[in-house]
């Protein structure tokens, strides 16, 4: 890659009002030059595309992702073809198929597309999600007791049961078929289970290992679809085809929730899916969309932060069905109900979380020279507990783990920094009998462990991470696009940054610099937001906004500027009032000149 600068600090900020350093995002100027003259773009987006590690002859499908080229043929996947064998043999024969699902938005909307197809099929079945605090994350043999009980005589887990070896072994020998459709990283040995389809698995060599629990359960359906027709189902029955790309709108929230990278294939669902979310087909997503008071077309960010957290709250603070109930229920009625229980829910979890995250700020104040943020208490809900690890984590720019401790028994969740693999060094202390269970993903893990283990599990993630770390100071960064004028920032580019949506992991949403600006006017509105106008030397102006910033150190820097300029970052919005469009800015940082 050509440098595109000697010196990656940008308007030499070393340490802004949030304590970050400004980085120049990497790119290569000569491909920046060429993918902007080759498909006739301006210059700044040629670089931008060029940031984000596209080449020349990506860019086509970068700007107009399509499924009909992005999507990998399903057959590619270890245990696929076993487990669309399994499942034909239960439809054509009724036999009772259930799903047990995760209790968050990626196993909610996976159980919710199984409950829509099979449903298109004339098919009712079981949906079982279990209860966060009563009965933990995944399969258990009471639960596959139940399920058998009930008649079942298949099991589809989502997003779980790659880890489930106890479980699935009983279940086994109970005569019960599991199929695991997963995507968490797996072990070198694998559950038993009729078919375990992930692309995460060590023998596997798909290219999906990037895709959310919902993506594999998409792919299963494409692969089970194709099934039934070469097997003559749907001639046989007088069936019309379920028509899948109707049900892209529940892949696309389940991706995004999940926080996988938009890139590739992810990225081709959640473009379809958010143009099928368009269309308000989901009675459930219309109601979510209605309580949240949304009358806008739908974006990756309102997947993401006005969804997801709603979708979400029944599993964390409620009760764990609800959120796949909504996103399969056809009823009108039923759906804004359910919606409305949610939001009330996602309300109660908001003051959970306000008053953990109180108690372990004031825990994590005390571990000085920690490589490790490791904070607990009794009776901290383990629905919650996750995010305020990752807000601990922001805070602290280190590992951070949280731990809900209830009757002598310990339920955690950790958040990491970038280069550390929380989810495998979790994995090695469950080795090391240091926890009773554990895993997860290279930036999120979770765990279960005996109270008294806290300290010496403390000890062993702050070993791991020091020599990671290796004595070097660990400076907070933000990297920025590009340093812009007032007078660059138009309609049209905001209009053409828009194309390179949707942003999210894996495909950052630019940010913009700005050098030496004025403070004509900045106050507090709303719930803690500070709004502000910018002046440049040439009387340019900048309507910015700083989200939920008022009692924070920017913030504060804004509203008693004294004067004196400021450089600020920021990704440039679309604002409409009145029928108006214009430019703002929403602030994510600033500093001093």
């Amino acid at each position: 890659m050509a440098p595109n600068t000697s010196d990656p600090l940008v308007l030499g900020v070393n340490a802004s009002f949030s304590g970050k350093r400004w980085l120049q995002r990497p790119y290569d100027a000569r491909l920046a030059l060429g993918l902007a003259q080759q498909h006739d773009l301006p210059e700044i987006v040629g670089r931008l595309i060029s940031a984000r590690g596209i080449g020349s002859d990506e860019v086509a499908s970068f700007l107009d992702p399509k499924l009909s080229t992005d999507l990998p043929d399903p057959g590619h996947l270890l245990d696929m073809s076993v487990a669309v064998n399994r499942l034909v043999v239960a439809v054509q024969q009724k036999q009772k198929i259930s799903v047990f699902g995760d209790y968050d938005v990626d196993g909610a909307t996976s159980s919710a597309l199984l409950k829509r197809y099979f449903r298109a099929l004339g098919q009712d079945i079981r949906i079982y999600i279990p209860d966060r605090l009563k009965e933990g994350y995944g399969p258990s043999i009471p639960a596959l007791d139940q399920l058998k009980s009930e008649g079942a005589n298949v099991v589809i887990t989502v997003d779980c049961g790659i880890a489930s070896h106890e479980p699935l072994s009983y279940a086994k020998t109970e005569g019960l078929d599991v199929v695991v459709l997963d995507h968490h990283v797996a072990e070198a040995g694998l559950p038993e289970a009729v078919a375990i389809v992930n692309p995460n698995r060590l023998d596997e060599t798909s290219v999906c290992g990037q895709l959310a629990a919902v993506g594999v359960t998409f792919l299963f359906l494409v692969a089970l679809n194709r099934g039934l027709r070469d097997a003559g189902y749907f001639l046989d029955e007088v069936l019309e085809e379920p028509k899948l790309m109707e049900w892209l709108d529940l892949v696309a929230l389940g991706t995004v929730a999940d926080v996988v990278p938009l890139t590739g294939v992810n990225r081709a669902l959640v473009v379809q899916g958010i143009k099928v979310m368009s269309q308000r087909r989901n009675m459930g997503i219309k109601a979510l969309s209605d309580v949240a008071n949304l009358d806008e077309a739908p974006t990756a960010y309102h997947l993401g932060f006005i969804f997801g957290p709603r979708v979400n709250a029944g599993g964390r603070v409620g009760e764990a069905y609800l959120g796949a109930q909504l996103l399969s229920t056809t009823d009108p009625i039923e759906a804004a109900h359910l919606a409305q229980l949610l939001d009330e829910y996602n309300q109660e979890r908001r003051a959970i979380e306000e008053r953990i995250q109180e108690e372990a700020l004031l825990q994590a104040e005390s571990q000085g020279n920690r490589s490790v943020i490791m904070v607990h208490g009794e009776g901290w809900h383990p629905g919650v507990i996750g995010i305020v690890a990752s807000r601990l984590k922001e805070r602290y720019n280190l590992p951070a783990c949280v731990v809900g401790v209830a009757d002598g028994k310990a339920t955690g969740s950790g958040r990491s920094i970038p280069g550390f693999d929380l989810g495998n060094t979790v994995i090695a202390a469950r080795q090391r009998g240091l926890l009773r269970a554990g895993g997860g993903h290279a930036m999120a893990a979770g765990f279960t462990l005996d109270a008294h283990k806290i300290g010496e599990f403390h000890d062993f993630l702050n070993q791991r991470v020091a020599t990671f770390i290796q004595g070097a100071e660990i400076v907070p960064t933000t990297s920025v696009d590009a340093v812009l004028t007032m007078e660059a920032s138009t309609l049209e580019l905001v209009n053409m940054v828009q194309r390179l949506g949707p942003f999210g992991s894996g495909n950052a949403e630019p940010r913009f610099a700005y050098s030496g600006l004025r403070v004509v006017n900045a106050s507090v509105v709303g719930k803690g937001h500070v709004r502000c106008i910018f002046s440049n030397a040439g009387g340019a102006r900048l309507q910015a906004i700083s989200f939920g910033s008022a009692e924070a150190t920017l913030g504060y820097r804004l509203l008693n500027h004294g004067g004196l300029p400021v450089n600020v970052l920021g990704r440039l919005r679309e604002n409409v009032w009145q029928g108006r469009s214009s430019v703002q800015l929403q602030i994510d940082d600033a500093a001093f000149a």
